[in-house]
C-alpha cells in the first residue's frame, strides 16, 4: 500500500510551515530566555515569597506581640507562636516562633492578619534546599530574613 503523491505534498507543506514558524521565532529580538544566575528576573511588586519577622530598628526587639492572629489565619496551620508574659513590663514576649516553609502556599493571609506588621512575605524567590530540615524556620532565621545569593561570572 503506497501513499498517494497528494498526501505526500500535504504532509511536506505542513512540515515546512511548522519549520518556518520555528526558525522565524529563533531570532535574537524574539528571544525571551533569561540567563538566570547572571541576569535576575523581574520580580513583581505583589509577589509573595519567603517570610520575614520584622524587628524594631531602634531597640532590636521583635514587633510580634504574640496575639497569634497569624497562626489562626493560616489555612495550613504551619505557624506556631509561643509567648510568656513578662512580669516587669506586663507585656507578652515571644518565646519561640516556628514557620514550616515546606507546607506554605504563600497565600499571604498571615501577613494580612498581623496587626503590628511584624510578619511580611518578602520578594525572595530562591528557597530551594536539598532537605526539609532547613525549611522549618525559627525566630532567629525569620528575623534575619532571606539571604540572597549573588552570582558572578
Amino acid at each position: 500500500m503506497s501513499i498517494s503523491p497528494l498526501l505526500r505534498k500535504v504532509f511536506l507543506v505542513d512540515l515546512m510551515k511548522g519549520l518556518s514558524v520555528t526558525f522565524h521565532n529563533q531570532s535574537e529580538k524574539e528571544r525571551i530566555t533569561e540567563q538566570y544566575p547572571l541576569e535576575r528576573p523581574v520580580v513583581y511588586e505583589r509577589y509573595r515569597g519567603q517570610p520575614r519577622l520584622n524587628v524594631n530598628p531602634e531597640t532590636g526587639e521583635s514587633l510580634c506581640i504574640v496575639c497569634n492572629l497569624c497562626a489562626l489565619a493560616c489555612p495550613e496551620q504551619l505557624i506556631v507562636v509561643k509567648g510568656e508574659r513578662n512580669p516587669a513590663t506586663k507585656r507578652k514576649e515571644v518565646v519561640s516562633w516556628t514557620y514550616d516553609l515546606s507546607r506554605c502556599m504563600f497565600c499571604g493571609l498571615c501577613a494580612e492578619a498581623c496587626s503590628t506588621d511584624a510578619l511580611e512575605l518578602t520578594q525572595d524567590y530562591e528557597m530551594a534546599l536539598y532537605s526539609r530540615e532547613g525549611m522549618v524556620l525559627d525566630q532567629a532565621a525569620l528575623e534575619r530574613g532571606p539571604e540572597p545569593v549573588r552570582y558572578a561570572k
